[in-house]
């Protein structure tokens, strides 16, 4: 009779015991299984949580960049550059500028390297009589928008008025009843109106605008400039105007910097906290994720390895009994001739046959924990990412090996037995 015609008869004679057997390894293989199967879905969900939290504060980001540019264009020219000399509150009370800077240094200014100012636009204005109309205007002379050398043209948020050409205000054309295309002489020059503005409210509706060179001789200030207009950058800093004048100071000492339209930067600043706040919820639920993951792993830690124990113990006891009960049985064996190590064999080899049944088995167990409770969206395809064979090997190694290590003294046991002596007592 061969080893493992014993083998399957102990089997077969011992169901039970063979089924106990079987199910403590399929419950120490399945409880690993399911632990790292569930780890590895936590992993998993983590990152397709960040990836679509990440995804939305990509797409606010854009609105946001969106939104703030539309913003900032929107307010026109809100950083005005003056000259040192200009008495602010004089400004603040009648809205012109009476002091004067080189208009070197809009050159300055185009050709260094300042990113927190955009759109530079020189200017002069005075507030003058208009005499061939008798009315009060302020005469404004610009170019056009000076680009900056080291940075690509933007378009331009007002176009330059051509030498020759006159724009006005809603009063100026309401009051002088000039209109597009009509010729009219100021100061001495002739003129053609070319535009006129709708009514903004402000200064500028009291505003004739022209060529800046016309202007500069007209009002006899060649290359003078009473102003450079700009806008500001979204740029997400504390104080934006701080940064902006520190800049300016270093390339034109000593001139000043007044920002306008403070209501619509409170909206520009609070859609920038508001970025700033899901960019860090982004990092909070991060953190949040991985302090999960983290106590999910130490509870395995802990109870992975009490139950591979209790089940290695369990498996243990059965071999042990078994042995005890089958004592009788063991004498024959050894009276006919069967050899110590035959015997210990039969014990062996029954364990590891039980391991690998009970590592098949418990492996698509624990999987199938894995899957059913691991909560991944049906478009991740859990079935698919969270089966591992690496891990089904490490279940055909494991099993057999705790299945044998808990029964090798129980083996040891029976094929020390004297056969002579258990007869005499059986």
């Amino acid at each position: 009779m061969s080893i493992f015609h014993l083998i399957l008869q102990e089997m077969q004679h011992r169901k039970m015991n063979f089924l106990l057997g079987l199910l403590s390894v399929i419950v120490a293989v399945g409880c690993l299984i399911a632990a790292l199967t569930l780890l590895q879905a936590d992993e998993i969900q983590t990152a397709l949580i960040l990836q679509q939290k990440e995804d939305e504060v990509k797409q606010a980001g854009a609105e946001l960049n969106d939104a703030m540019r539309k913003i900032t264009k929107g307010l026109g020219f809100n950083i005005l550059i003056l000259p040192a000399d200009q008495d602010l509150e004089e400004f603040h009370l009648t809205g012109v500028v009476s002091g004067t800077m080189p208009e070197d240094n809009m050159r300055k200014l185009s050709e260094s390297k300042i990113v927190t100012i955009n759109h530079m636009l020189p200017m002069v204005a005075k507030k003058v009589t208009w005499p061939e109309k008798e009315l009060d205007i302020i005469l404004t002379g610009t170019r056009g928008e000076v680009p900056q050398l080291h940075r690509a043209l933007k378009k331009p948020l007002q176009q330059p008025v051509p030498a020759g050409a006159m724009v006005l205000g809603y009063q100026v054309q309401k009051k002088t009843g000039l209109k597009a295309g009509d010729e009219v002489q100021l100061m001495g020059k002739g003129f053609k109106v070319a535009k006129v503005f709708p009514e903004r409210g402000n200064a500028d509706d009291s505003t004739v605008w022209i060529n800046l060179r016309e202007a500069q001789q007209l009002l006899g200030m060649e290359n003078l400039l009473n102003a450079i207009l700009a806008l500001e950058c979204n740029c997400a800093t504390e104080d934006r105007v701080a940064e902006i004048r520190k800049d300016v100071a270093e390339i034109l000492p000593g001139t000043q910097i007044i920002e306008r339209g403070p209501p619509a930067l409170a909206r520009a600043e609070a859609r920038n906290t508001a970025a700033a706040t899901a960019v860090a919820s982004l990092e909070q639920e991060k953190a949040n994720r991985i302090k999960l993951i983290e106590r999910h792993a130490s509870f395995a830690a802990i109870l992975v390895p009490l139950v591979v124990l209790g089940c290695g113990a369990w498996i243990g006891f059965l071999s042990l009994e078994n042995v005890r009960r089958r004592a009788t049985e063991i004498g024959i064996l050894r009276a006919i001739g069967v050899r110590s190590s035959q015997v210990f064999g039969i014990f062996i080899i029954k364990a590891l046959l039980i391991g690998l049944v009970g590592a098949l088995i418990g492996y698509f167990l624990g999987y199938w924990i894995g899957v059913t409770w691991g909560d991944l969206p049906a478009a991740a395809d859990p079935a698919q990412v969270l089966f591992s064979g690496r891990w089904l090997l490490l279940s055909l190694v494991f099993a057999p090996l705790l299945s044998s290590l808990s029964s090798w003294i129980p083996a040891l046991l029976a094929a020390r037995q004297d056969p002579a002596t258990i007869l005499q007592e059986g």
